[in-house]
């Protein structure tokens, strides 16, 4: 019994070393540990044997089983070992290569516009003075000069709340009126930038939703030539040294006298083309002197007070700059088009 059983130990020993696979390991220890496994039958016979050969059969059957098991316990850690290494190779991470850097944001074109334009007017003075965006019709158009049923109030169609004369602004130019109760009964000068809301259709020129730059500056013997000196040199610092500006005379409620300003074309440089359609000038802002009503709403006396005050786009800005020719490009969300700016 004990021959049979070191022979059936170096027997299943040898087929061990053959498993390569978990299927082929587990019908190993079924053959040889099962319930129907050759050493749990060896165990089983001892019992047929004379009894002075029991002790040193059983003896011999239990260390074979203890080092099958063991064997069986090896074998199975090494081939999830190998397997484990297997899988470890088939997707390894070669780290000698370069790590890949993240993606960073960057600015939008716009508030790159904006900040370039608050560069530029706060080396003249100004600083910037920011107003909200809900208004109600009073200071967006009343106290503007618009009265209700003014036709001015055509050119800004803007959207309502529910609340009862409450409505997005149409323009930063309600903002004149909160500076000048901030800051009353001081001289100030200062740039209002922020979105506006107009119901209109959105072409390649408008957007229904668009920033501003109001500029105000308020106090004594301030004259239109003021406003033309701080229009000259912003322009020239914005698009070049070599730009020529041209005042036309126009009309706003809250201004008086007013003027569009217009800048010879980016492109031609006067000549004509179908940018500035032939006409060698693009309106880039309107402006005028504050009108003595609006002063008077805001808290100052218009005898003794003058003002100026202007309104710009940053996205016709950015459009003229850049060349671009639609103005919906910059809302978007087209990182080609955005990614050129970065």
């Amino acid at each position: 019994m004990t021959q049979e059983l070191q022979q059936l130990r170096e027997r299943a020993l040898a087929e061990l070393e053959q498993a390569e696979t978990p299927e082929a390991l587990e019908a190993w220890r079924l053959a040889y540990l099962g319930r129907s496994g050759q050493v749990t039958l060896a165990l089983r016979g001892i019992g047929q044997l004379p009894a002075e050969e029991r002790p040193a059969a059983g003896q011999m059957a239990n260390q074979v089983r203890q080092q099958l098991t063991d064997a069986h316990q090896a074998r199975q850690a090494a081939l999830e070992a190998a397997s484990a290494q297997e899988r470890l190779s088939a997707q390894a991470l070669d780290v000698r290569l370069p790590g890949r850097p993240p993606s960073l944001g960057y600015l939008h074109v716009i508030t790159q516009t904006l900040r370039e334009i608050y560069d530029i007017f706060g080396q003249m003075g100004f600083h910037v003075y920011r107003s909200r965006e809900v208004e109600d019709d009073v200071t967006n158009f009343q106290m503007l000069n618009i009265p209700p049923h003014h036709p001015a109030r055509d050119m800004w169609s803007t959207f309502y709340t529910t609340d009862p004369g409450v409505l997005l602004r149409t323009h930063t130019s309600p903002g004149q009126i909160h500076a000048m109760r901030a800051y009353h009964p001081d001289p100030f000068r200062v740039i209002l930038p922020g979105k506006c809301y107009r119901y209109e259709q959105v072409t390649t020129r408008s957007e229904h939703m668009f920033y501003q730059v109001e500029g105000l500056v308020i106090g004594q013997n301030i004259t239109m030539a003021d406003l033309k000196g701080v229009l000259e040199n912003f322009v020239r610092e914005m698009f070049g040294p070599e730009r020529r500006l041209r005042f036309r005379a126009s009309y706003f409620p809250f201004t008086e006298p007013s003027a569009e300003v217009d800048v010879d074309c980016v492109l031609c440089h006067g000549e004509g083309c179908q940018l500035c359609k032939q006409s060698g000038w693009l309106e880039i802002l309107g402006s005028g002197m504050v009108h003595p009503n609006v002063l008077r709403n805001g808290g100052y006396d218009p005898e003794v007070y003058t003002g100026f005050a202007f309104g710009m786009g940053p996205e016709r800005m950015a459009l003229l700059k850049y060349g671009i020719q639609d103005i919906r490009l910059f809302y978007g969300n087209d990182l080609r088009f955005l990614r050129q700016f970065a």
